[in-house]
């Protein structure tokens, strides 16, 4: 079993950048492919990112490619959102999700862990 836990969230002004970290616990993690999610007020959630287990796979909303990183620190049980440029439509939660897999692709379905969330809000 996999225990993920956001950090980083906060009040930014647009224009300006946070780094989201997502700890993990549990000894799948370096098996996992991790991603990132985000659901702003009244909105479905939508993906954001994912990065493989091995961190040399990723994958972007595209909207956000240009935008936002994703990496990992498989020694410290953590992955990363690099969001840069932020935009007041950026506001949402944020959440970290991930999947036990064989193959080393970033998946973001069908994912078997949640996080509870970090909230980022963005001003203008």
């Amino acid at each position: 079993q996999v225990q993920l836990v956001e950090s980083g969230g906060g009040l930014v002004q647009a224009g300006g950048s946070l780094r989201l970290s997502c700890a993990a616990s549990g000894r799948t993690f370096s098996r996992s492919a991790m991603a990132w999610f985000r659901q702003a007020p009244g909105k479905e959630r939508e993906f954001v990112a994912a990065v493989s287990w091995s961190g040399r796979n990723t994958d972007y909303r595209d909207s956000l490619k240009d935008r936002f990183t994703i990496s990992r620190d498989n020694a410290k049980n953590t992955v990363y959102l690099q969001m840069n440029s932020l935009k007041p439509e950026d506001t949402a939660v944020y959440y970290c999700a991930a999947k036990y897999s064989n193959y080393d692709a970033p998946y973001y379905f069908g994912m078997d862990y949640w996080g509870k969330g970090t909230l980022v809000t963005v001003s203008s």
